[in-house]
């Protein structure tokens, strides 16, 4: 059993998109993983397939239903806001001793390859006194960090890394997903950060063209989970 925690330097950056190719990777190596979106901001029962959990499902070969979504999302909130806003809005709370608790057990129980997706950045608040880094602190699993690859994400990412080193975090990979719209190329900005983070595996990975391949960094990250 292995397992990982998705986070990234910001929300809307890339997350799913990086978890649901891992999936299909391990999948295609005959690999056995799972994997887990815990918290959901902006679920709409009415568009479950296109939410996070239903594409991780979709990835996963499993069908997209309330039962299985609530398997693997067991919370879930409409407003697409951080996770303990999202959650005020409905007057519930968050709590982080329960969320640890829920992935401990679905690590104890996952005999393959394990990837648990965080919620917004990484310094996103989770609860009303903790942030994203406070969870992946608790669990202390390896982390793959995705970035984008818009102007300033150099910035942003090396802070992230900083924070992650300062907890004694590893870092598995950094993933520069592509950002619509930026003016550095893709391949710049990974050369670039790969620079000033020579400590770490640094991925470029397209993801502007639905009909485009699966990227082969994908599968090669995948072979080393």
């Amino acid at each position: 059993m292995s397992a990982y925690f998705i986070t990234a330097t910001g929300t809307d950056i890339g997350k799913t998109f990086v978890a649901r190719g891992l999936i299909r990777a391990l999948r295609a190596d005959g690999r056995a993983v799972a994997a887990l979106k815990p918290v959901v901001s902006g679920f709409d029962p009415a568009e479950a397939e296109g939410s996070d959990s239903g594409l991780l499902l979709a990835a996963l070969g499993l069908p997209v239903t309330e039962a299985t979504i609530a398997k693997i999302s067991p919370w879930r909130f409409a407003a697409p806001l951080a996770p303990d806003m999202a959650a005020a809005r409905e007057r519930r709370t968050l709590d982080l001793r329960e969320l640890i608790r829920f992935c401990h057990a679905a690590i104890a129980a996952e005999p393959g390859v394990l990837l648990i997706e965080g919620a917004g950045g990484l310094m996103s608040p989770v609860s009303a006194d903790n942030i994203m880094l406070d969870w992946i602190v608790a669990l202390g699993l390896p982390v793959i960090l995705v970035a984008g690859s818009y102007l300033g994400t150099i910035s942003h990412t090396l802070s992230a890394l900083d924070v992650l080193a300062r907890r004694n975090l590893k870092v598995a990979a950094v993933v520069v997903s592509e950002t619509a719209g930026s003016p550095v190329g893709l391949d710049q900005t990974r050369d670039t950060l790969a620079r000033f983070a020579s400590q770490h595996d640094v991925i470029a990975l397209p993801r502007l063209v639905p009909s485009a391949p699966e990227s082969p960094a994908l599968g090669r990250l995948a072979g080393r989970l």
